[in-house]
């Protein structure tokens, strides 16, 4: 189903979906690097408490708002007569890699919670490392859209 007064809009809502997950991958890249550094500090104190203030604005304030607006422009998106071939197998790649990337926001959204109330156990190391997933899923939705 298209909507064909959506045409004539395509390229702002064009913009404001690639501004949105412009927005939604720096909360991402920046979140996981937050929580390293948490790790590095004693639970209880004014620093960890100043991380604590940190990962809840980034989060609730710049990530999530902007993975919602991404996702409301990337309807409009769809919904745009001609801006999708169903048939091609990057627009399913790069959905399944848009469908990871939320779940991986709903990840540091869980782990900023622990956190909260003291009760991370992830090492300092786990965090780097899942600081590299939205890298790599950046890559493969850019590469699928462009190439």
């Amino acid at each position: 189903m298209t909507i064909a007064g959506l045409l004539p809009f395509y390229r702002w809502d064009l913009a404001l979906h690639i501004i949105s997950f412009t927005a939604w991958m720096g909360g991402l890249f920046y979140l996981p690097r937050l929580y390293v550094y948490h790790c590095q500090v004693t639970p209880g104190t004014a620093e960890s408490a100043r991380f604590k203030v940190m990962e809840y604005k980034l989060l609730k304030y710049i990530t999530i708002p902007a993975m919602i607006s991404t996702w409301l422009f990337g309807i409009l998106l769809i919904l745009t007569p001609g801006a999708v071939d169903w048939t091609a197998a990057w627009w399913w790649t790069k959905f399944i890699c848009v469908i990871l990337m939320s779940g991986f926001t709903g990840a540091c959204g869980k782990w900023r919670k622990n956190f909260l109330v003291d009760a991370n156990v992830k090492p300092e190391r786990f965090y780097r490392i899942a600081n590299e997933v939205p890298t790599i899923l950046m890559i493969i939705i850019v590469l699928c859209v462009v190439v």
